[in-house]
C-alpha cells in the first residue's frame, strides 16, 4: 500500500484514541446530569405529594363544616323533642334525629381517615425530603469528581486532537473527507482490514461487516495507492501486514 493509505491507517488510530477520550468526557459530566435528574424526579414526587395532602385538607374541611351543620340540625331536633304534641309527631322527630347522628357519624368516621391520610402523606414527605438533602449531596460529590476528571480528559482529548490534525494533514483532501463521512456513519471506525479466511486461498473479508472483498480489490490495494471502499458497508478497505 502506497502512503495515502498508510496515512489512512494511522490516522483510524488516532481516531480510535480520540472518540474513547471524547466518550470519556461526556460520561463524567453525563454522571452529574443523571444524579440532577434523580433529584428532579424527587422533587416532582415531593410536590405531587403535598398537592396530594392540599387536595385532601379540602376535602376534610368541607365534611367538618358539613358535619357542624348537621350538629346544629341535631340541636334544632333536640328541641323540636322537647315541643312534641302528640307521639307520632315525637316518633318523627326521633326517627329523623336517629338518622342524623348516624350520619353525622360515618362523616366523622370519613374524616378520621382523611386524617390518616394526611398523617401517612406528611410522613412520606418527610422522606422524601430526606431523600432529596442526600441526593443533593451526593450531587455535589459528583460534580467536583466530575469537574476533575473533566479537566483530566480535556486535556487528554486537546493532546489527541493534536495528533489528530497532525495526522489528518498527511491525507489528500479528496481522501480526508471520505474517511470523515464514514466515521461518522461508523462512530469512528472508517478503515477497515481485509481478512483472509483460512484455509480457503483467495478468500477475502471485509473486516467490518466481514461480507466477501473480490480478489480485483485486493490486487488493487496492492498495486495502487487509491481508496476502494466496501461494497456492502462503504468503509476504507486496507491490507493486513501479512497481505502487503
Amino acid at each position: 500500500m502506497g502512503s495515502v493509505l498508510q496515512a489512512l491507517i494511522k490516522l483510524q488510530s488516532v481516531e480510535n484514541r480520540l472518540r474513547a477520550a471524547k466518550a470519556k468526557l461526556a460520561r463524567c459530566r453525563r454522571n452529574v446530569i443523571i444524579q440532577e435528574n434523580q433529584i428532579r424526579t424527587l422533587q416532582n414526587a415531593l410536590e405531587a405529594k403535598k398537592e396530594e395532602i392540599q387536595l385532601t385538607t379540602i376535602q376534610s374541611d368541607r365534611l367538618e363544616l358539613e358535619l357542624k351543620t348537621r350538629d346544629v340540625d341535631i340541636a334544632k331536633l333536640r328541641a323540636s323533642l322537647n315541643t312534641a304534641r302528640t307521639n307520632k309527631e315525637y316518633a318523627a322527630v326521633l326517627t329523623q334525629l336517629n338518622t342524623t347522628r348516624a350520619d353525622n357519624s360515618k362523616i366523622e368516621s370519613q374524616i378520621l381517615e382523611l386524617m390518616k391520610d394526611i398523617e401517612v402523606d406528611n410522613a412520606e414527605i418527610q422522606k422524601i425530603q430526606q431523600q432529596i438533602d442526600e441526593q443533593k449531596g451526593k450531587l455535589e460529590q459528583i460534580r467536583k469528581e466530575s469537574e476533575q476528571l473533566a479537566t483530566k480528559y480535556e486535556a487528554e482529548t486537546d493532546q489527541i486532537q493534536s495528533e489528530w490534525d497532525e495526522a489528518a494533514a498527511h491525507v489528500p483532501t479528496e481522501q480526508l473527507e471520505i474517511f470523515k463521512r464514514v466515521a461518522d456513519t461508523y462512530d469512528g471506525e472508517a478503515v477497515a482490514i481485509i481478512e483472509q479466511n483460512q484455509g480457503r486461498t483467495g478468500a477475502y473479508t471485509c473486516g467490518g461487516c466481514f461480507m466477501g472483498v473480490t480478489n480485483e480489490c485486493v490486487n488493487q490495494l496492492m498495486t495502487k495507492d487509491d481508496i476502494i471502499r466496501c461494497a456492502n458497508c462503504t468503509r476504507i478497505l486496507v491490507l493486513g501486514s501479512s497481505q502487503e
